[in-house]
């Protein structure tokens, strides 16, 4: 995987967190012939990663199998390392605010095994400043050593894409800041040696941890924008979809679409830059436009759906059923689903909602957000079906097939959210609705 004409130092990295970006991480280094020491604070995951499973798919198993990983708990065997890598997740709370805690909580450990001459570099999506201005009080704090003298920060943002065989940990574009020009040569001789893709090296950290906080944001005001038009053309009873269509045959013309925006990044980083914004005096007018747009997706397919059953004279309380609860197709990652959303709204609009997703792992739906998943074959025929995420087990042969028969009689409302229903081949009796 590693590039043989970039030089290759043996380093002894710990990776703190083994979700979906730790992970790969620590597999790529231990791979491209580093010592990882694989540390996550719980005991059933690293259980389970020692016995070579993946309950995440993000690694396939004989591929864990074979990586090499020292998979621990115990803090202590931080202290072989002399590369501290950070990949904790970096959610917001209950008012949309930045959620550091994990990342706290994270610094401590290392710091607690930090030595002088180390680095700790962190993946985490931060705001511009929060590195120097968060995890290092903490590093010094803990260890009693001292910042610049003794010890490195750096700052290398993650880019990985969960469900996305393409592009991956070893084919993304790497960024790479430091404190220091020797910590700097050492992050980049370190991803270089098992990354395929360019090193690009920011001026600071702070232009990393911005750049990063950017590129969701962008992509979040993009689809904010498709979501507001998808909700105007439906007031002018255009399709969306066929006004995408045509406005794409121009070649510079960006081919969002509309949708919920949920998930650990798009739908959560625009708040941390906010959040600095605010924080300096600066009102972000488009980022928080942009956001507030996509927050009430959910909102608006739920009002549509119960709207669209009422003109079709279903009974009532309609029964809807909703394929999908992962935040997008074809993962299991449930974080921050806007399915969610949709199931409270609907349910708030006192309609029957069943939900079904063979990529969502059942307890984590339970425990995470009280909802319980059932199986298509145990549900009982429905007035509407919301196609909500586009996994390959609901559209595969165009979908028609697993959607059309969960309706009564075949007959009723589709909500198709994902696009990837085959309207030139919507069954007799079914009312296909896009968003």
């Amino acid at each position: 995987m590693s590039d043989p004409s970039r030089p290759s130092v043996r380093e002894t990295v710990s990776v703190v967190g083994l979700g979906y970006v730790g992970l790969p991480v620590a597999v790529a280094l231990a791979e491209g012939g580093h010592d990882v020491v694989a540390f996550d604070i719980k005991k059933d995951r690293i259980g389970e990663l020692a016995t070579g499973h993946d309950r995440t798919a993000t690694i396939e198993d004989a591929r864990l199998a074979a990586s090499g990983l020292n998979f621990t708990d115990d803090p202590a065997a931080l202290s072989r390392a002399d590369i501290h890598i950070v990949a904790v997740p970096t959610p917001i709370d209950a008012a949309r605010q930045p959620d550091l805690a994990a990342l706290k909580g994270a610094t401590e450990t290392v710091a607690g095994a930090l030595l002088p001459g180390a680095i700790v570099v962190y993946e985490s999506t931060v705001y511009p400043g929060a590195t120097e201005e968060v995890a290092v009080p903490i590093l010094e704090a803990v260890s009693g050593l001292s910042f610049g003298r003794d010890f490195a920060v750096g700052y290398s943002p993650e880019r990985i894409n969960p469900g996305d065989a393409e592009h991956t940990f070893e084919t993304i574009s790497k960024v790479v800041a430091a404190s220091s020009p020797d910590a700097l040569d050492r992050l980049a001789a370190l991803y270089g040696s098992v990354i395929t893709a360019p090193i690009h090296r920011a001026p600071s950290i702070r232009v990393a941890e911005a750049a990063k906080v950017i590129e969701n944001t962008q992509r979040d005001l993009n689809i904010a924008l498709m979501n507001e038009l998808a909700v105007l053309f439906h007031r002018l009873d255009i399709d969306t979809g066929d006004v995408l269509a045509a406005a794409g045959t121009k070649w510079n013309f960006l081919p969002f679409k509309p949708g919920l925006v949920g998930g650990h990044c798009i739908g959560i980083d625009p708040y941390y830059l906010t959040h600095k914004a605010l924080e300096v005096g600066h009102q972000p007018q488009v980022v928080l436009a942009g956001r507030g747009t996509n927050e009430g997706m959910a909102e608006f397919v739920a009002t549509s759906v119960v709207r669209e059953c009422v003109r079709l004279g279903c009974e009532r309380p309609p029964r809807i059923i909703i394929l999908g609860a992962t935040f997008k197709p074809d993962i299991r990652d449930i974080r921050n689903s806007k399915v969610v959303d949709l199931v409270a709204k609907l349910t708030e609009f006192g309609a029957e909602v069943a939900v079904a997703d063979p990529n969502a792992d059942p307890g984590d739906m339970q425990a995470e957000y009280g909802l319980n998943l059932q199986e298509l074959h145990d549900m009982a025929p429905a007035d509407a079906v919301v196609l909500a995420v586009g996994h390959r087990a609901f559209v595969s042969g165009g979908g028609w097939d697993v959607v059309a028969p969960l309706l009564k009689d075949g007959r009723g409302l589709v909500a198709d959210l994902s696009g990837r229903l085959d309207r030139a081949t919507t069954p007799e009796g079914v009312t296909l609705w896009r968003l």
